[in-house]
């Protein structure tokens, strides 16, 4: 049976600790083998064979939250989180209109407000217990059910600190009020400070909603990308309106300009631009005309488009994308293992503070002295809450992900997100990698004035349009220009007698303008066998060609040496800029191909690569690779073929140009949407980033508890002012995350 993963959109969690309950709870299903349960997205990944969805979803009911399976073609769970956003926003709303006046009575507490009056009817204990204990049951009852749930489960999560701290404080004040002997009214009760505490936490949880929904708007973005409906084209000519679900391979739409193009086909009929920028990060709008691909989701900019329908739903492009950025924002970076580990011990740690605090104040600071032990408690249970904790690194991970994803930079999971910046050796493959992997003709010129240029580029056009080779395609489609206005069409010369030398070269016999000429195109051992003199002078140009790195080439017309041409893959316009980028970073860069040694050093020395390991086989890219990595160099390999997929697999990272093969980007760990290298560099800045990110949030996350805790056990710091902290705290560390999305991946 297939191994597949689904999604469940989860709701009711706190803190990182109900993502393990989660987690274990998942892992008890039948057929699951791994389960990612993201506290920020508040997504599950549960991968696995035959898997269940209800029983998925019940195991996440039994453990005492809500989940639902996602499905991207509806917005269901994304209405979901909106609605727990709204409610959440609301249980802050109506509990801060019954805390107000709770939080007034504090003002007749403190002798400096003594100018400030406080009616005698908001002292009274009983329209306080009439305040506040719609606050403790109702609009924090999640925190009740929250608690239990982790309880039964064997654990202790943030509703346990908060249901525990806010229910001391409570039924503590209707301890005072209603059985104390010696209480009197101005000494005031703390129901004022459960209600305030549930107000702010309840506050927190707002925007900490809000926060973690920007930091996943990276995919919402890239689904709002592909337009819902689509012009079909009838048998008629006619068009209808229809779902782009509903679309079929083979089908034929029409796009206008400004339209965004359905999904993913080839062009038919029609020229235009196509802005690619929110698939590829490619700024400059690319020409399409007749079988030319386009991708759904981009933008038809300029002329009217009929596109053959080649690929629907989860094949698209898009969709490829869409579950890359899912991936890799659902995977879990090997540095939070230190914080999930950490919060698994934390709260039963942040109970047995508390109670030492307790016992502390009762003992040896105050003896006797409730009131003061009390206070120093409630706020040690109630600022020690983890949820800063468990958003230090998934928050990171979305928005340095997502940003990555808007400049045509994949990363396909969060460990490779993490790893990448630790690379210090980079190895490219050449073909299709550093250059653009076809040939172009790169040199025309004459030995002889006998004929004329355009002559003797009439009759080669003519020959090698004959041939099916590459490099023959390559010298047709660059003597065009030299051809004048027919483009070789009119009056063409015939061909006669057309024979391929295998390896050597061709030749035919060519009738143009009445005039027979025996032509031959290929090496200098092909002109030598047919006995053409090829002079010192000749010789010398072509070898210098060929230490260009180039494919020279002669030409013979009537047993007369008269031209040569050169052919070469020509170098990307983006490779020497990029690969000065990577170097200012420090870094290695080698060259590793199975083009011939004297090609491979030509372009090595234009680039300034620092090493060059030429004429390898495809299967020994891989062992080339190890022998790097047992130097004790950290590697990316960089390709696009086949032949790479081994190299892309064993390396440290592997990285594929999305212009390149299925198979290798299947390999690589990172994916460049477009051509163009300068992405490298994009990456490994983005990666850092992203790393220094996640460091800043857990280093605030553990500061603030190692320093808030030992502060509130001391006294210093009042119940409510402790939930105000708590809740400021994960709103810090998801905002620090979301400044990832405003990172400016220019060139470097």
């Amino acid at each position: 049976m297939a191994t597949e993963t689904l999604q469940l959109q989860l709701s009711g969690m706190s803190c990182a600790g109900c993502a393990k309950s989660i987690e274990r709870a998942l892992q008890s299903c039948d057929g699951v083998t791994s389960v990612n349960v993201n506290f920020a997205s508040e997504i599950a990944a549960v991968t696995g064979d035959g898997l269940q969805p209800k029983q998925l979803i019940t195991a996440v009911q039994d453990a005492g939250y809500s989940a639902q399976l996602i499905d991207r073609s509806q917005s269901s769970s994304e209405d979901q989180r909106d609605n727990a956003q709204q409610l959440q926003f609301f249980k802050f709303l109506a509990a801060a209109i019954l805390s107000l006046p709770l939080l007034y009575t504090m003002f007749g507490h403190f002798s400096w407000t003594s100018g400030i009056p406080v009616p005698a009817l908001l002292m009274s204990p009983w329209l306080q217990l009439l305040l506040a204990t719609p606050v403790q049951f109702i609009m924090g009852w999640q925190f009740y059910r929250g608690s239990y749930h982790a309880l039964r489960n064997g654990a202790a999560n943030m509703d346990v600190l908060v249901a525990l701290g806010t229910s001391a404080a409570y039924f503590y004040s209707i301890y005072l009020a209603w059985f104390a002997p010696d209480y009197h009214p101005h000494e005031g009760l703390y129901f004022e400070t459960s209600a305030v505490l549930i107000t702010l936490i309840l506050l927190g949880k707002w925007f900490e909603a809000r926060a973690k929904g920007r930091s996943s708007s990276a995919i919402q973005k890239l689904l709002q990308l592909q337009p819902e409906r689509a012009l079909r084209e009838l048998a008629t000519g006619d068009t209808e309106e229809v779902a782009v679900a509903d679309l079929k391979v083979g089908d034929i739409i029409h796009v206008r300009p400004g339209q965004s193009i359905p999904t993913d086909g080839k062009v038919i009929s029609g020229e235009s631009a196509i802005d690619e920028s929110m698939l590829t990060g490619e700024s400059m709008p690319v020409a399409k005309h007749d079988d030319d691909v386009v991708m759904g989701g981009t933008m038809n900019t300029t002329g009217f488009l009929r596109v053959e329908v080649k690929q629907i739903g989860a094949e698209t492009a898009l969709a490829k994308i869409i579950q890359i950025v899912e991936q890799a924002q659902n995977s879990k970076a090997p540095i939070q293992r230190l914080a999930d580990r950490v919060a698994s011990i934390f709260v039963p740690a942040v109970l047995v503070i508390a109670a030492l605090t307790m016992l502390t104040w009762i003992v040896f600071l105050a003896p006797g002295d409730w009131r003061s032990a009390f206070e120093a408690t409630v706020a040690v249970l109630v600022i020690a809450c983890p949820c800063a904790l468990g958003l230090a690194t998934p928050t990171s991970i979305m928005a340095g992900s997502g940003r990555a994803a808007q400049a045509g930079i994949l990363f396909k999971q969060s460990d490779v997100l993490e790893r990448t910046q630790a690379v210090d050796t980079i190895v490219f493959d050449k073909t299709g990698t550093l250059t653009e992997g076809r040939p172009k003709l790169t040199d025309f010129g004459l030995f002889s004035q006998a004929l004329t240029q355009a002559t003797v580029a009439t009759l080669v056009y003519s020959l090698e349009k004959q041939s099916e080779h590459p490099l023959a395609q390559a010298i047709v489609n660059g003597l065009v220009a030299h051809l004048g206005d027919d483009d070789g069409a009119t009056d063409a010369p015939k061909i006669q007698q057309f024979n391929a030398h295998q390896g050597k070269g061709v030749s035919a016999k060519a009738t143009y303008h009445d005039h027979s000429y025996q032509v031959f195109i290929g090496s200098l051992r092909l002109l030598e066998e047919q006995g053409v003199h090829v002079n010192d002078h000749a010789q010398q140009l072509l070898r210098e060609l060929q230490t260009q790195g180039k494919t020279a080439m002669a030409i013979a017309v009537d047993g007369e040496l008269h031209a040569y041409v050169a052919v070469a893959d020509t170098l990307r316009s983006t490779s020497k800029e990029a690969l000065q980028a990577l170097r200012r970073r420090g870094l290695k860069l080698i060259m590793l191909t199975g083009d011939n040694n004297h090609t491979a050093q030509a372009i090595a020395q234009e680039l300034g690569l620092d090493d060059v390991i030429a004429e390898v086989l495809p299967e020994d890219k891989a062992n080339h690779i190890k022998e790097l990595q047992a130097t004790g160099a950290t590697v990316a390999m960089v390709g696009d073929g086949i032949n790479d997929a081994p190299a892309l697999a064993v390396a440290d990272i592997g990285i594929a140009m999305g212009t390149g093969t299925d198979v290798a980007i299947e390999a690589a760990d990172i994916a460049l949407m477009r051509a163009d290298l300068n992405g490298l560099a994009q990456a490994l800045e983005m990666s850092r980033l992203t790393v220094r990110n996640i460091r800043q949030n857990l280093f605030w996350a553990f500061a603030y508890n190692v320093i808030g805790i030992p502060i509130a056990a001391s006294g210093l710091l009042a119940p409510w002012l402790a939930g105000g902290a708590m809740a400021l705290s994960s709103v810090s560390v998801v905002l620090n995350a979301l400044r990832l999305q405003r990172v400016k991946l220019n060139r470097q």
